[in-house]
């Protein structure tokens, strides 16, 4: 083969600039990482759900196992982390501990596990919004008008610098923290029943309640795993993206864990159950009206639905970088490895502005145009895109990024067990092992309680529809690197080693262009 042959074969444009290098630090990682979890949704909406579902006290100490668990995980996945540096994360940790195959199946689940995370939560933002407009100022608006401004807002944040994104969500995570903070300091100092320790006991814990509070807990921890999305674009991505990591989970660990005891203590241990299930995601800002005035109430309402937005920017974010790294991998065509002269994944993050779209007019088509919220909720139907598009794609993409996070610890085992590295045993093979088991255990508990999840009173075709696209989406990747392993054998070999030396990385995008 000739050099210009060479050049030619390769599955990367020559225009391609590659994206932004050594702008983000740990800061700038750890406040992305946050911003997916939605530090105040989760507050607001998974404690009180949580509460309300398993009818039990051992919501906080769940956080905090949780925590544990992917703390676990974070031990082999940022070790492997440092020699392995690509924008596609999981897709490329796969590829390189398990199999080629794999690597692309995990890569499917996670593009579908981010879109379904991303879209859903615009459900709740456009119902959010318009539910609040129209109280305060009397204006009644369709939740999808709000929903379509904040696809071009996060689309044009998307396509610019990423160290533009941080700043933005950085600001957005700052001020959720606050709104918490008060929150929590405002239950500890009405505590109706004193300030009581029942919510920290272990035994309300370790009940037969213990399945439910994990399944219901893990999504508010999802998004986490996502510093190692940001490697290329870190400032020194061996320690940069690690530290975050680890910040990250200890970080949303225990504020979830003290926020969901203050909130027992705010409510009382006997009534917050009770409270939760009558009001559900209300009874944060129900509480802070009662005790500090409608001022305050509406200023956390407010930077409730920012929290929104902070998720959907930092989802976003992660799914214009897989396309971009599989776009550059020649897995999916090459146009998507496109980037901006600023360094953004622009043919990614456009991919996704359209996907967003496409979805969103479908629900907002079926639910108004065509009557499907009225037949299906009737005077509930102005609850339609939080029952339908939230409930059921945020649900499916947790259950998708649980079951590739335990892939992925057992890829760490993998990959370290051709390539030690002269990491421990504990590194290499325990903590990963441990997590492993345990993730894919809560993936197996998640389908089990799927319709509870999804709030049915009786299983439906959506009971199995929805996680049964992420199970599609590993066989469908599967097919497709078997597919590329016949026809085009010198791409299969590089699948998930996009940026070493002698890959389809930037070294030789440098070349080509010259």
């Amino acid at each position: 083969m000739t050099l210009q042959d060479h050049k030619l074969s390769q599955p990367t444009e020559a225009s391609d600039e590659g994206l932004s290098r050594r702008v983000l630090g740990v800061p700038s990682i750890t406040l992305m990482i946050i911003a997916a979890s939605a530090p105040l949704t989760v507050v607001a909406g998974g404690v009180t759900t949580s509460f309300a579902v398993t009818g039990s006290l051992g919501v906080p100490l769940g956080f905090l196992l949780i925590a544990a668990i992917l703390a676990l995980f974070t031990v082999g996945y940022t070790a492997m982390g440092r020699f392995v540096t690509n924008a596609g994360a999981f897709y490329a940790y796969v590829s390189q501990g398990l199999s080629r195959a794999l690597g692309v199946g995990g890569a499917f689940i996670a593009l579908v596990s981010y879109n379904a995370m991303q879209i859903g939560i615009y459900g709740l933002f456009g119902f959010q919004l318009s539910v609040f407009l129209e109280a305060k100022f009397g204006f009644a608006s369709p939740w999808w008008v709000w929903v379509g401004l904040c696809i071009v807002v996060v689309a044009i944040l998307g396509v610019n610098r990423v160290d533009l994104s941080a700043k933005v969500l950085g600001v957005l995570v700052a001020l959720e923290f606050v709104a918490v903070i008060v929150f929590d300091i405002v239950s500890f100092t009405v505590a109706p029943e004193g300030v009581t320790t029942a919510a920290l006991n272990p035994a309300a814990l370790f009940g037969p309640e213990l399945g439910l509070i994990l399944v219901f807990g893990v999504a508010a921890f999802m998004g986490f795993e996502s510093g190692a999305i940001y490697g290329e674009e870190a400032k020194d991505p061996k320690r940069t993206v690690p530290r975050a990591t680890y910040a990250a989970v200890a970080i949303i660990g225990l504020f979830y864990a003290f926020s969901a005891w203050a909130f027992s203590v705010g409510i009382g241990p006997s009534s917050i159950v009770d409270s939760s299930r009558e009001f559900g995601p209300d009874l944060m800002f129900v509480f802070m009206t009662d005790h500090v005035g409608v001022l305050i109430a509406d200023i956390m309402t407010i930077l409730f639905i920012t929290s929104l937005f902070a998720a959907l920017q930092a989802f976003h974010n992660a799914v214009a970088r897989y396309l971009y790294s599989l776009g550059r991998e020649g897995v999916l065509p090459q146009s998507f490895a496109r980037t901006s002269q600023s360094g953004a994944p622009w043919a990614g993050s456009v991919t996704q502005t359209i996907i967003a779209a496409v979805v969103v007019a479908g629900f907002a088509l079926a639910g108004d145009a065509f009557g499907g919220a009225e037949a299906m909720l009737g005077d509930m139907s102005f609850l339609f895109p939080v029952l339908t598009m939230f409930t059921w794609l945020t649900n499916t993409g947790a259950a998708g990024l649980v079951l590739l996070m335990g892939l992925a610890a057992f890829a760490v085992i993998g990959y370290f067990r051709r390539m030690p590295h002269g990491k421990s045993a504990w590194v290499r093979i325990i903590a990963p092992a441990l997590s492993g088991i345990l993730l894919v255990a809560m993936f197996v508990m998640i389908l089990m309680n799927f319709q509870l999840m999804l709030d049915q009173e009786q299983a439906d075709v959506t009971t199995f529809l929805l996680p049964g696209i992420i199970v599609l989406a590993l066989v469908i990747g599967v097919i497709w690197a078997n597919v590329l392993r016949k026809r085009k054998p010198e791409l299969y070999q590089q699948i998930g080693h996009g940026t070493e030396p002698g890959a389809y990385g930037t070294e030789l995008i440098e070349v080509v262009g010259e």
